[in-house]
């Protein structure tokens, strides 16, 4: 009876071993596992992103080394014309929304095709705030829209923070220009751009006419969109 006993005292405690390893095999393997206090919580969920990338969103400004843009520029297929006649000396406006604290010193624009016949005078790139305050311009950039049909950093004369909130850039026009040869990288196809929208919100407008500087400060509740609706389709726009 004492050797039949330690042989079953042995062969349970074999048992039991072996029960012991496949049940650690079922925790660390299974589909559950223990947290703290011994719950059992979910295995983490794998990502179902586009190439695995945890929380991708799309293009982002920061992609490209840029700090805020009016789009996603691979977008912006299509090319704004308009005669001298209908947009010089007026301020053409298109909203831009930063997210973010920003340290503001460039405007970049699409400049997609140049006139070199053309004789520019008084163009100005330029930010005002939601008030209608301008915060910052370039010098006259007339040169710049004679050279180099590109994406081009045009720097304020003077950068700024911009804190979270709505801003619009400012373009103006002066001289003379072959309609449809001076052109611009667009976003929008200038009406449809405004869906749902009135001054001082507008997305793209224009205010004032006979202007030749940006003036210090504009009403936004003077937005027109008269201009815009004739086909001067909204520009393209970043921020550095």
């Amino acid at each position: 009876m004492r050797t039949r006993t330690t042989v079953v005292s042995t062969g349970l405690a074999a048992a039991l071993a072996a029960l012991l390893v496949l049940t650690g095999c079922t925790s660390s393997g299974g589909s559950t596992r223990e947290g703290a206090g011994g719950a059992a919580t979910p295995p983490a969920a794998a990502s179902t992103a586009p190439g695995g990338v945890a929380g991708y969103e799309g293009p982002r400004p920061q992609d490209q080394n840029l700090l805020a843009w009016t789009g996603d520029p691979n977008d912006a297929g299509h090319v704004t014309a308009q005669s001298a006649a209908g947009v010089a000396g007026r301020v053409t406006l298109v909203r831009i929304v930063l997210r973010e604290r920003t340290a503001w010193s460039n405007i970049w624009l699409g400049l997609a095709g140049i006139d070199p016949n053309a004789r520019l005078s008084d163009c100005y790139l330029g930010v005002y705030d939601a008030h209608g305050a301008l915060r910052g311009s370039t010098a006259d950039i007339s040169p710049q829209l004679m050279t180099d049909a590109i994406a081009k950093p045009l720097p304020l004369s003077k950068p700024f923070t911009a804190t979270p909130g709505t801003y619009f850039v400012a373009l103006l026009l002066n001289g003379n220009w072959a309609t449809n040869a001076l052109t611009l990288k667009s976003t929008g196809a200038g009406i449809s751009v405004n869906a749902g929208l009135t001054p001082p919100n507008l997305r793209y407008s224009t205010v004032l006419t006979g202007q030749t500087s940006l003036p210090a400060t504009l009403n936004l509740a003077e937005q027109s969109t008269a201009t815009i609706n004739t086909g001067w389709a909204s520009q393209w726009y970043a921020v550095s």
